[in-house]
């Protein structure tokens, strides 16, 4: 396949007029093969990568936690259609049998053109502080257990990319320092201090689960995990964009504070994403959707009800540039599970997972 005329982000995240080659297996190639006659013209158009959200529970009314190939399927049909071309599903706090058998769905969804790409699990908790559990349910938590974690990560092939854990929990720090070099760890739903969570990072924690939300405030005297992580250059920090979670303005400070290489935009979207505002079920608990917003009974935001290309399009109308935002939302997520060089940009040799948007950010189409 040729893509012609199109505006190309290019893997260095500038944009430049020229064509974009195919492989027949689906790669980015640099130049076109013999006798391609398969071409699409996209003048006038955006070419950009797949997104990837490696933070998302659910959509369509289907959850991961539902333990449902079929749903999980669902999930991935809904994200491909949305440019969300790769995802990490993402589970719930809920006791290690159900966990198990909610993992083992992963190796069950199709892998072909109609659906999104799993390249793992995002694992967030139950090794979670009950003060940040937000909509985690509090009987499931669990200290930070490293041989639960790996007796999960067996039952669905080695596939656990990503970590959620509080760092001030009783083993935390043990099990960062044993497990740093077999996954991603995220801090997050937690309480610590600048000092715990900075040790904690310094002991191969590399990563922040939604940035301000489920966690103390960055203030002044107290900055807590928000200032450990601008501190700590190798940490990677998600934001839910979704225009609730987190206001425009410290949309832009983050992305002053950590630059472009270093943002994740996620959606943390639950089963009411895509669907019409009404009763839904997330971890065990109820939740309102009402418009863009999902709360629970008592008000706690739940989730969002937002697709991650929704909300790299908000990232945009609050300022944020194009480039950085499109890389916050497919480089940046890649890189942060290790699958950098797969997918995440269109670079010669990765997978040709390419969006086709107008120049009001309109999806026009997914390859």
């Amino acid at each position: 396949m040729i893509i012609k005329n199109g505006l190309v982000l290019g893997e260095d995240f500038t944009f430049s007029k020229r064509d974009l080659y195919i492989s027949s297996t689906h790669q980015i190639i640099p130049e076109p093969e013999g006798g391609d006659e398969n071409i699409v013209d996209a003048q006038g158009l955006y070419v950009l990568p797949g997104l990837v959200d490696v933070h998302i529970h659910g959509a369509m009314g289907c959850d991961f936690c539902d333990g449902s190939a079929e749903g999980l399927s669902q999930i991935a049909s809904y994200l491909h259609a949305c440019g969300v071309t790769s995802f990490c599903p993402t589970s719930m706090t809920l006791p290690e049998q159900q966990l198990s058998d909610i993992f083992k769905t992963v190796t069950e969804v199709p892998e072909d053109s109609g659906h999104s790409h799993i390249p793992g699990i995002h694992m967030e908790g139950p090794f979670l502080s009950s003060a940040k559990k937000g909509a985690q349910k509090e009987s499931h938590l669990h200290h930070p257990d490293s041989e639960m974690f790996r007796r999960l990560n067996r039952v669905c092939g080695e596939k656990i990319r990503l970590v959620t854990i509080a760092p001030e929990l009783p083993g935390a720090y043990e099990f960062i320092l044993e497990l740093h070099n077999e996954t991603s760890i995220s801090l997050g739903h937690s309480t610590a201090s600048y000092d715990t969570a900075y040790k904690a990072f310094q002991a191969g924690a590399n990563h922040v689960t939604h940035l301000f939300n489920a966690m103390p405030p960055f203030l002044h005297r107290d900055p807590g995990i928000i200032g450990a992580a601008v501190d700590s250059e190798h940490v990677m920090a998600e934001l839910i964009c979704d225009g609730i979670h987190i206001h425009p303005s410290v949309i832009r400070s983050a992305f002053q504070l950590f630059g472009d290489d270093r943002i994740i935009l996620i959606s943390d979207a639950m089963r009411a994403t895509g669907m019409a505002d009404g009763e839904y079920e997330l971890g065990g608990q109820m939740v309102t959707k009402k418009g863009r917003r999902a709360a629970l009974a008592d008000g706690t935001i739940a989730g969002s009800a937002t697709n991650l290309f929704d909300c790299m399009r908000n990232a945009v109308s609050f300022g944020i540039p194009l480039p950085s935002a499109v890389k916050a939302a497919s480089f940046n997520p890649a890189k942060s599970i290790g699958a950098e060089r797969s997918i995440g940009s269109l670079a010669c040799g990765l997978e040709a997972d390419v969006l086709l948007a107008d120049k009001n950010l309109q999806l026009v189409r997914v390859i």
